[in-house]
């Protein structure tokens, strides 16, 4: 099940989207709610909305982007890098969000800015120090998943200690459009397109660290809150971008992500 939110005749709300019909239909609870309490017996309207007639919004907001890195092999070599004994992660700050439809500014200071295309868990219920083992047995009691794009200057990533400053820029974390609170499939393809020419092409089944070997990692340093997102990192093909350029990400079970690269 597909859920996000939209502006619609000058309301946002949330809604269930409906792939088939391309239609979206009102729900009437709030997102962290439907998360986080209402499961599979969400109130929906009967009434459907042509998904063109909508802005799409970004689905949830998190308290924080709590992201992993280095957690494929293709990507770990193409860095020139070393397999990580435990997930590395780092904090994205939330004002880097923007929804699907958006535009990436290219920050004026870099000269090196580059895509990495990532499935993203969204938490459903308030995390800490929960066991993989848990998590592994009922997951759709805490996460749904969505799509994710780790913009990031790695001019400033390969000169910088920390990486806050590489991954933070503001409108550096599309994510979208829609976030799937269905469990999560072993095994799902994740696609990347610069201009509509694929860069990544690969499969979750891949990751180094699992779902829930991430989410146990992440929960024993710190409290996942309802709605925080958590991507888990990024295939081998990443590439860097210019003004203009379109990036579409396509994860099996979600819409295409599709952003713009722009000045301003």
């Amino acid at each position: 099940m597909l859920i996000g939110r939209v502006r619609y005749d000058s309301r946002t709300f949330p809604v269930f989207y409906d792939k088939e019909e391309n239609m979206v239909f009102e729900i009437y609870a709030d997102i962290k709610s439907i998360l986080g309490s209402f499961g599979k017996d969400i109130p929906i309207s009967s009434q459907g909305i042509d998904l063109e007639s909508v802005e799409i919004l970004v689905p949830v907001k998190p308290t924080k982007i709590v992201a992993v890195g280095k957690n494929y092999l293709g990507h770990i070599k193409e860095m020139d890098s070393e397999i990580p004994t435990e997930p590395v992660i780092f904090l994205k700050p939330s004002s880097c969000i923007i929804a699907h439809g958006s535009n990436v500014i290219y920050p004026n200071v870099s000269n090196r800015i580059e895509y990495e295309g990532e499935l993203a868990l969204v938490i459903k219920k308030k995390m800490r120090n929960v066991q993989a083992k848990d998590i592994e047995i009922n997951p759709e009691e805490y996460f749904g998943y969505t799509s994710f794009l780790d913009m990031t200057a790695r001019d400033f990533q390969r000169t910088d200690i920390v990486w806050t400053r590489a991954k933070g820029f503001d409108t550096f974390g599309p994510f979208g459009p829609w976030i799937n609170i269905d469990p999560l499939p072993a095994s799902l393809t994740i696609k990347t397109f610069l201009n509509g020419v694929i860069k990544q092409d690969s499969n979750i089944n891949k990751m180094v660290f699992s779902s829930f070997e991430i989410l146990e990692f992440i929960s024993f340093i710190m409290t996942l809150e309802v709605g925080d997102i958590v991507p888990t990192g990024t295939p081998d093909g990443v590439g860097q971008v210019k003004i203009s350029d379109i990036i579409n990400l396509q994860i099996e079970n979600l819409s295409p992500l599709e952003v713009t690269i722009t000045e301003k």
